[in-house]
């Protein structure tokens, strides 16, 4: 059984509630506005990403560092699994295989996320995205990455492994199987069907 990997925000679990959080109390903070509805429809990019869409240039930096010392607070607690998420995460290492989440979020951050939610994850790695995730997926021998952006498939692809879109985030199932998908998913309800699937296809 290879390990597998998955990407954490809006494939493990919905953390929209309390980022939304974390982007109203950023507002609260500076006194500028963040639509934080429109921010977490689309969450998958590091954060810089989308603070420089609402702050002047030279206010990201700043910005990026509230927003993250505002976190812990307000934004873990509200967080919870997905569907099929904790069946998923305990399947892989019922067969045997290794766990690991590989995320745009900080390390740290993901941490707390996991540790609220009793997620049993055996590797964590942090502050990646898109080609960039495919370095973890190398050095944790993942065989199998499971996300639900088309950066994540991006991942998957650069990393030469397979790749499940999950259609639980912002990337419609299209755009997941345009990006490389090789297996597109509703949500996690349904990932041992793709799991075994990609497997009897490896044999």
């Amino acid at each position: 059984m290879p390990s597998v990997g998955f990407d954490l925000d809006m494939t493990l679990i919905d953390s929209r509630p309390g980022i939304a959080a974390t982007y109203r109390e950023l507002t609260a903070r500076t006194g500028v506005h963040v639509d934080a509805e429109v921010a977490v429809g689309r969450l998958g990019p590091p954060l810089r990403h989308e603070i420089s869409q609402w702050f002047p240039a030279d206010q990201v930096d700043a910005a990026v560092e509230q927003f993250r010392a505002l976190y812990p607070a307000y934004a873990v607690s509200p967080s919870r699994p997905l569907p099929g998420a904790v069946d998923a995460i305990d399947l892989v290492r019922a067969r045997g295989g290794r766990v690991v989440v590989v995320t745009s979020k900080l390390g740290r951050l993901a941490r707390l996320h996991l540790d609220h939610l009793n997620l049993p994850v055996d590797d964590l790695a942090g502050d990646l995205f898109a080609e960039g995730k495919a370095t973890a997926l190398r050095e944790y021998g993942v065989g199998i990455y499971v996300g639900d952006h088309t950066a994540d498939m991006v991942a998957a692809r650069t990393a030469g492994i397979p790749g499940i879109g999950v259609a639980s985030g912002p990337c419609a199932a299209a755009d997941l199987r345009m990006a490389g998908a090789d297996v597109v998913i509703d949500d996690l309800t349904r990932f041992p069907a793709a799991l075994d699937g990609l497997l009897r296809l490896a044999l």
